[in-house]
């Protein structure tokens, strides 16, 4: 029964991959659609639970139908089957219907249901979804001040009531303002446009403006720097590690994320520092051992 688990796996990974592939592509282009990428993501997520709750059947005969065209043993799903690490001697066993509908099917859409939910949480899509109305591209097309009135408000201790009454009226002259220079003409995404912004001084012009678009800039960044310190635990945190306390945990992540902060650090300026560190302990357990 080898030879058709390999078929089923390959027919189940050309389905997952045929539903994933326009996401992929979108989210690897350079010139990246926020708005189009976040529906895209909606829709792979709708069309997975549909696929898990009623492609069973369809996906079943589409694999039997293969193998048997192909001279390949179909197993009876009723059948029982050892369970996978298990001897047929500790009888402990299962139905193939749950083997390759539970284990295998169920369980591959879940794991990629829930890696979409860990990379694309709702609050962050929705984040991403309100300042792609900044997206200074063809004139600012996507611009809309409700919804950036909105973002707004998911920051109550940066903008006070009265600030986001003002901010509307900001938002109407800011606008009305971009729209009709030339300097943000060729500008093409969010960051450049923020620099702009400081370059030739509408950000002191529009202040409440400039500030809406400064910190979703700075959560995107300290979003990254966080999945980059978790990835990082996976090379950091051995077994050896967990042994040494977490402070000991805390100073290798810390240089190991920012490696390229310590790289202009003088080696001969760590070693001082070392050996004076050094120098203070002996000192410090000296002392003990007196008292």
């Amino acid at each position: 029964m080898e030879n058709y688990q390999f078929v089923f796996v390959m027919y189940l990974m050309r389905r997952l991959l045929g539903m994933t592939n326009e996401l992929s592509l979108a989210l690897q282009q350079k010139d990246q659609n926020i708005v189009q990428a976040m529906r895209l993501i909606e829709v792979v997520k709708a069309r997975l639970q549909h696929f898990r709750e009623t492609g069973w059947k369809e996906f079943l005969g589409e694999v039997t139908s293969f193998c048997k065209g192909n001279s390949i043993d179909v197993p009876n799903m009723e059948d029982n089957m050892p369970i996978r690490g298990r001897s047929r001697l500790e009888g402990q066993f299962i139905t193939h219907f749950h083997h390759y509908r539970v284990e295998i099917f169920c369980e591959v859409i879940n794991l990629i249901s829930q890696e979409m939910l860990n990379r694309f949480p709702e609050a962050s899509t929705e984040l991403l979804l309100l300042v792609s109305c900044f997206d200074p591209k063809n004139s600012f097309s996507k611009f809309n001040i409700h919804k950036l009135l909105h973002l707004a408000e998911l920051y109550p201790e940066d903008f006070s009531v009265i600030e986001r009454m003002m901010l509307e009226d900001q938002l109407a002259t800011f606008i009305y303002d971009v729209r009709h220079d030339d300097d943000f003409a060729n500008i093409g995404d969010l960051g450049d446009f923020a620099i702009k912004m400081v370059d030739i001084g509408k950000c002191t012009i529009f202040p409440l403006v400039y500030r809406l678009i400064e910190l979703p800039l700075v959560l995107l960044v300290a979003t990254a720097s966080v999945e980059r310190a978790f990835s990082a635990m996976n090379i950091v945190k051995t077994d050896l590690r967990n042994k040494m306390g977490d402070e000991w945990m805390n100073d290798n992540m810390i240089v190991y994320i920012e490696k390229e902060v310590f790289a202009t650090i003088d080696n001969e300026a760590i070693l001082q520092c070392l050996q004076s560190y050094r120098i203070m302990l002996t000192q410090d357990t000296t002392s003990k051992t007196l008292c």
